[in-house]
């Protein structure tokens, strides 16, 4: 595990781009990506510049339960606004969120990253250690499927909707076994509010506890992080600085 501090997220949105940008120069073809605040610095990195990737193929972590792909506040609506606007894949997966069966939804879905198996996979990280809404005790080998959200991650999302009554209960996320598979995975974490699940992900073991300790077992996964998510990790030797 290569851990990167940063100095704040317009610098970690730079390293990042540099990550996408060397694997496209190892010919990846397909690209896991995530939502939320975290990953929108790098976004405007690959906006701004001349990458392309009109012959990739994109496949997104989650979505909400019972939001339409055009609903202001779901994951598809946030990948155009944010990335898929200005730089278009050939194809770009995002599960249905008003899929009527569920589970077809997230048998179609396995079948899709078995299909394009993962070159890079981006990921943001729970205050609680999920990645992608695999919240704790969600078991390693874990494929796509339908979960219930935590108290915790419906109330850190409630400031993207009008109250957190609106925010949905449910949604459908990618699983921790499909996320392992990927060939290369990339995480960025920022923040005091980061800082604990930051240290149990690279000093604690590996527990369901925290989801995203598993990654302590993949090959090659690169963890950019600032001043302040780096806080608590007490191995100060496992973190290389960039000014």
């Amino acid at each position: 595990m290569q851990i990167i501090e940063v100095k704040d997220e317009q610098a970690g949105g730079k390293v990042g781009f540099e990550i996408f940008k060397e694997a496209l120069a190892d010919n990846a073809q397909v690209f896991g990506l995530a939502t939320g605040s975290t990953p929108i610095t790098i976004y405007k990195e690959l906006t701004a510049s001349d990458l392309d990737f009109s012959d990739k193929i994109s496949i997104n972590l989650d979505e909400y339960q019972g939001l339409a792909g055009t609903h202001e506040q779901s994951y598809r609506h946030f990948m155009e606004e944010h990335l898929f606007n200005q730089k278009p894949f050939k194809e770009s997966y995002v599960p249905d969120g008003l899929a009527e069966d569920s589970k077809a939804q997230t048998a179609h879905y396995d079948a899709l990253i078995a299909e394009h198996p993962l070159d890079l996979q981006l990921l943001g990280l729970g205050q609680n250690g999920h990645i992608g809404f695999n919240e704790p005790g969600t078991p390693f080998d874990a494929q796509t499927r339908l979960v219930d959200l935590t108290p915790s991650t419906i109330a850190a999302n409630a400031r993207f909707f009008a109250s957190e009554d609106e925010v949905p209960r449910k949604a459908f996320s990618m699983g921790i076994g499909s996320i392992m598979k990927s060939k290369k995975i990339l995480l960025v974490a920022y923040g005091e509010n980061k800082a604990q699940a930051v240290a149990d992900m690279i000093e604690g073991p590996v527990t369901t506890d925290v989801p995203a300790s598993v990654l302590q077992n993949h090959d090659d996964v690169i963890v950019i992080i600032d001043e302040k998510a780096a806080s608590k990790i007490k191995n100060r030797n496992l973190i290389t600085t960039i000014a």
